[in-house]
């Protein structure tokens, strides 16, 4: 049973702490669309996405008004694009004619993004998996809502090192075609490592092969409300402090479980998952960062940041994993520097970097997110920093992620504006060092010796 104090806090947590569900995301599989003549591919993908989430927009600002929880996205994750496309590409710019009918589903349907624009090519790439690759600076430079992501290793296969180095490449190629507006289509494009399949957080979700024909997936957030929390036990033992931040993450992710329970059931289409989690945005107190100063750190990047971000991803995960009947997605801590205000403080007073970060990543449920750096960082580097995060990923069974921005035009110290939920960044600097010479040895680096385990 619901009291009435629960009520009260529940209200207390969305007028005040900046709780929100962050996102409802349609996962449809575009698999029965494949056809060989690419006007009919598009024309079935056009049509079966109108038709099971023409209601999708219209559900979560009904659900949102009838139970006062702030409902921020609407999104839809397809079957990655590569799989779909393949029987009918023959040219990048035949994949970029299905990224302009999903951005035409996105415009028409009222949907924020739709993921999936996607390959997987962990272990290798098919002439399909290469295609969709070479032509998502065109596709990201012409649309407006599409999100695109590559998974380049697993812990199961290992790293494939020639996406890895391509998708250094693409990266710098993508900037260009957007450099008019600071190089924006980077923000929409992240490189993976154990990619999960049901992920309803941009950019990096689509709709795995193994997913229900649709599904409905769920992502919540309230790092201001863990933040508020924490305020009211400073000092207190750690055994206090994770039993708070495990007691939050619960009321966190009872709130969107019941708007999963009621999208689905409203839509008609099966609850997948519910991600827990924290993912921060712009605004004053909803930040992650915050959370860690809260925790004892001065700044994140200070001495113990790395333990304490470690403690709240664990207990958040605790504490969500009881709330709902399905947990998945990525389901942690988010660090993004854009849209995180603490993080852009933290940056701008020399206390984190782009080597702390990356330790960060080690213990949290994503990787280096949405960091802007010099328009001149080479190809290569950029190639070297994605095989890093792989690496993470890889050996510590976990999923890391790359979405970094070379602006052209910038250097280390200024601003970059994205706008809305993206934020602004401050260019961090990245080590001068090379390594092309790694990276362009080609090839995979093999699984870790504990992936094998059949």
């Amino acid at each position: 049973m619901i009291n009435i104090s629960e009520v009260i806090e529940t209200n207390k947590m969305i007028d005040q702490e900046n709780l929100d569900v962050r996102t409802i995301t349609m996962g449809i599989s575009l698999l029965d669309c494949a056809d060989s003549d690419l006007d009919v591919l598009c024309r079935k993908i056009y049509d079966k996405m109108t038709r099971l989430a023409r209601n999708l927009v219209k559900t979560g600002e009904e659900i949102s008004k009838e139970y006062g929880i702030p409902i921020v996205n609407k999104r839809i994750s397809v079957t990655p694009i590569a799989l779909v496309g393949g029987a009918a590409c023959n040219t990048p710019d035949d994949y970029v004619k299905i990224a302009l009918t999903l951005d035409k589903v996105a415009e028409e349907l009222g949907v924020n993004f739709i993921g999936g624009y996607s390959a997987i090519v962990s272990k290798g790439m098919t002439r399909s998996d290469e295609l969709l690759i070479r032509s998502i600076p065109k596709a990201l430079a012409c649309t407006e809502r599409i999100c695109s992501s590559v998974n380049v290793g697993s812990t199961k296969t290992g790293i494939n090192m020639d996406a890895v180095k391509l998708m250094g490449e693409i990266v710098k190629e993508t900037a260009e075609m957007t450099k008019e507006r600071d190089s924006l289509g980077c923000a929409k494009l992240v490189v993976l490592c154990n990619a999960p399949d049901d992920n309803p957080f941009m950019a990096g979700a689509f709709h795995g092969v193994s997913e229900a024909d649709a599904i409905i997936n769920v992502g919540v957030s309230g790092p201001g409300v863990v933040k508020y929390a924490l305020e009211q036990i400073r000092g207190a033992s750690f055994e206090v402090l994770c039993e708070t931040i495990k007691r939050t993450a619960f009321k966190i992710t009872r709130v969107g479980q019941l708007v999963a329970q009621e999208a689905s059931c409203r839509l008609g289409v099966p609850f997948g998952i519910i991600d827990l989690s924290l993912a921060p945005t712009p605004a004053v107190g909803d930040s992650v960062a915050e959370v860690l100063q809260e925790i004892g750190l001065e700044y994140p990047g200070a001495p113990g940041t790395t333990a304490a971000l470690a403690l709240l991803n664990d207990q958040v995960k605790k504490g969500g994993v009881m709330a709902s009947s399905y947990v998945g997605g990525l389901s942690g801590a988010f660090i993004p520097v854009s849209e995180d205000q603490g993080m852009i403080d933290a940056v701008e007073a020399g206390a984190l970097g782009i080597e702390k970060l990356e330790a960060m990543t080690c213990v949290c449920s994503v990787g280096l997110d949405m960091i802007a750096v010099p328009g001149d960082t080479s190809a290569a580097t950029i190639s070297g920093i994605i095989a890093d995060e792989a690496a993470i990923g890889m050996v510590n069974q976990k999923t890391t992620a790359v979405r970094i921005i070379p602006v052209v035009g910038k250097n280390v110290g200024e601003r970059v504006e994205f706008g809305g939920l993206l934020g602004y960044a401050p260019v961090m600097p990245v080590n001068r060092f090379s390594c092309e010479a790694f990276v362009n040895r080609g090839g995979r680096i093999p699984a870790p010796i504990h992936s094998f385990k059949n």
